[in-house]
């Protein structure tokens, strides 16, 4: 039997491309600041990062939007 080492696995990378592509309903600003105020009090540093751009990309308008 022959394999392929090492065998190649879905990587973080393209699980985030994949939901990047799908368009889902945002949430809303108030419940991604309760979400980044929840992050900090746990002191867990990448929900804080990843609710902090969330709320960033809600907050702005999209390219091309005025």
């Amino acid at each position: 039997m022959t394999s392929r080492w090492p065998v190649r696995r879905p990587t973080e990378h393209a699980a985030l491309r994949a939901v990047c592509r799908s368009a889902g309903p945002a949430p809303s600003i108030p419940a991604l600041m309760a979400a980044l105020i929840e992050a900090n009090d746990r002191r867990d540093r990448e929900g804080v990062t990843l609710a902090a751009h969330r709320v960033v990309r809600a907050s702005t308008p999209q390219v091309g939007e005025q």
